[in-house]
């Protein structure tokens, strides 16, 4: 009997403590939110002080040397390109997910989706190489101006960036109205591309522009792709073939040699430009609250039923203007067809392009023989990567899951908690990674004293990876039957060990997509790199010293210029990567998802 009591007390203190752990990590997105908040506004003040708020966001002349600071051009090449990228991935990712999901047979459907699915996790800076490399000497000679970088190159790599994130969205959206709406629709008189257009469409237009206002946020935030084809003067751009430099360009050139009020400057970019990120995730979050919900990920899109029914069935047929003309619906195929064609094979292309330049350039020497200043190899970036990839993952899984745990098995309904946490995680998920790494920088090298080490790079990439891992976690655990759960409990099992020995077994699987998404991240990352582990060519000695992974090591190549056949092999690889992740990836959704 008293054996029986003390168990039962044991189990009581574990299950409170370790409801404190889970609590604890569920809020530490906020901590992190408010941090990154906090800090780079202190850090910016000088520069407010100096030159005044409105000064330096309205000023026109960026002069570090005459001591003058004003950002507006910056702004304004920002806004350009966004807008300019966001129309043209936007379309052209409309049209192509119209065509996936409603037109396209169903093998056909599944090639092009696993294709767009596996576009979506290349690297950023392999898109940047494509475009100095092909993009920029094209538009060169087609220039009035014999000038191939500028707004042009840089919105079109960004549309190319942004369109299968885009298109992934976008067809969710229309393949969970089209149950609901599409027979309804033909029973009416409509053909299928009325049907499509006339009803589908409109149906699901509030996620259709959820999904261009996210490309627009990764828009925004770009650093590493669109530096490397802007040209980089800070001058408010006249047309498509002028140089511009962005917020986050204009940070990522600096930030290397600045020092006091120039700093300072740098700094309060990043500032003014996380005011930018936050308008856009309020209107995110306004979406979310008052239409379809939905949460996007390089695997799946993962299917919330109760929410989708409940916004469904305020929607009303009498809402939607049914007719749209057969020749209007026509045409509108035809373009879809021909957007979704000419998207798959541009995309397509510069994958096989950059694979047929790069694979005979991979060799032992390139691989493994030693690295310094007069010749660079990829030893050093299959040390430095396998480094960081342990120490962010072994601090961020735990973390992330025992967040998204507290999330789903310890939340009340319609807590307020709950959402505040749901809400910073998602902002999390939203800031650039260049603002990550100037944080990274701010605390983890400077005051911390970790200086630019692979240690700083790893807690900066945790940082990055952890709302992903949240977020994918948590909707993994919200689809396990509650069965399940009361199963357990009636059993006389605690908390702790149901949520352990069976909530956990039975996610398995959408915890190890969290985790194979997030290696994909860190493998792809630069820009938050760059400031926080560093760029050099030497081995690493431990986690206290510099290390360049093999994105940072593609840059270094690309930035010298005479390494173009090893920048080339470095892309290859990094595509090989990502090939492979998503392999398995689609391992893991079919035969562990079946097993559990």
């Amino acid at each position: 009997m008293n054996s029986n009591i003390n168990k039962h007390i044991i189990n009581e203190i574990l299950d409170n403590t370790m409801k404190y752990i889970f609590f604890i990590c569920s809020i530490f997105s906020v901590i992190v939110v408010f941090s990154i908040c906090i800090f780079i506004f202190i850090y910016s003040i000088p520069i407010f002080k100096e030159v005044g708020f409105l000064n330096f966001v309205f000023g026109m002349n960026w002069s570090p040397s005459s001591k003058s600071f004003g950002i507006f051009p910056m702004i304004v090449g920002s806004v350009y390109i966004t807008i300019l990228s966001t129309i043209l991935g936007g379309g052209f990712g409309f049209f192509t997910a119209v065509y996936i999901s409603m037109f396209a047979p169903s093998k056909l459907k599944a090639i092009l989706s696993q294709v767009i699915d596996l576009l979506a996790g290349i690297p950023s800076i392999v898109y940047g190489f494509f475009g100095m490399v092909i993009l920029v000497p094209f538009l060169k000679n087609i220039s009035p101006n014999n000038i191939g970088e500028g707004v042009l190159a840089g919105s079109i790599i960004l549309a190319v960036m942004i369109l299968p994130t885009i298109t992934s969205i976008t067809k969710y959206n229309l393949e969970a109205v089209y149950k609901y709406y599409y027979d309804g629709a033909i029973a009416l008189g409509n053909t299928h591309s009325q049907a499509i257009f006339g009803v589908i469409v409109k149906a699901a237009k509030s996620g259709i522009f959820s999904a261009v206002v996210l490309g627009m946020g990764r828009a925004i935030g770009e650093t590493m792709a669109v530096m490397m084809v802007a040209g980089n003067a800070p001058f408010i751009p006249k047309d498509l073939f002028s140089y511009f430099r962005t917020m986050t360009i204009n940070i990522a050139l600096e930030m290397g040699y600045a020092t006091g009020i120039h700093r300072s400057a740098l700094i309060a970019t990043a500032f003014v430009l996380l005011i930018f990120i936050l308008m856009i995730n309020i209107i995110l979050s306004l979406l979310k609250r008052n239409n379809l919900y939905f949460s996007f990920s390089l695997s799946s899109l993962l299917n919330r039923n109760k929410e989708l029914k409940n916004d469904i069935n305020n929607f009303s047929f009498k809402n939607v203007k049914m007719k749209v003309s057969t020749v209007k619906a026509d045409i509108l195929k035809y373009i879809s067809i021909t957007a979704s064609i000419v998207s798959t094979l541009f995309l397509i292309f510069i994958v096989v392009f950059i694979l047929i330049r790069g694979i005979p350039h991979i060799n032992f020497n390139l691989l493994f023989e030693k690295s310094d200043n007069s010749h660079m190899t990829l030893l050093p970036a299959i040390v430095s990567t396998a480094m960081i990839l342990f120490m962010s993952l072994i601090i961020a899984i735990p973390l992330g899951v025992f967040a998204a745990i507290y999330l789903v098995e310890y939340s009340k309904s319609k807590s307020k908690l709950i959402s505040v946490i749901r809400i910073f995680t998602d902002s999390l998920s939203g800031i650039p990674s260049i603002v990550f790494g100037l944080f990274g920088m701010l605390v983890f090298s400077n005051l911390f004293g970790m200086g630019r080490s692979i240690l700083a790079g790893s807690l900066t990439l945790v940082l990055i990876i952890l709302p992903s891992i949240i977020r994918q976690t948590e909707e993994t655990l919200l689809s396990i039957p509650s069965s399940l759960r009361e199963g357990s409990l009636a059993l006389g099992a605690s908390k702790v060990r149901t949520i352990f020995k069976i909530v956990l077994p039975c996610g398995f699987s959408g915890i190890m997509t969290s985790v194979i998404l997030s290696i994909g991240r860190i493998v792809g990352e630069s820009a938050a790199l760059i400031y926080t582990a560093g760029a050099v060519r030497y081995m690493p000695r431990g986690y206290l010293s510099s290390g360049s992974t093999f994105s940072v090591m593609m840059w270094m190549f690309s930035s010298e210029g005479l390494y173009i056949n090893q920048t080339f092999a470095t892309a290859s690889i990094l595509l090989t990567m990502v090939i492979f992740l998503n392999a398995l990836l689609f391992f893991v959704n079919t035969k562990l998802k079946r097993d559990y």
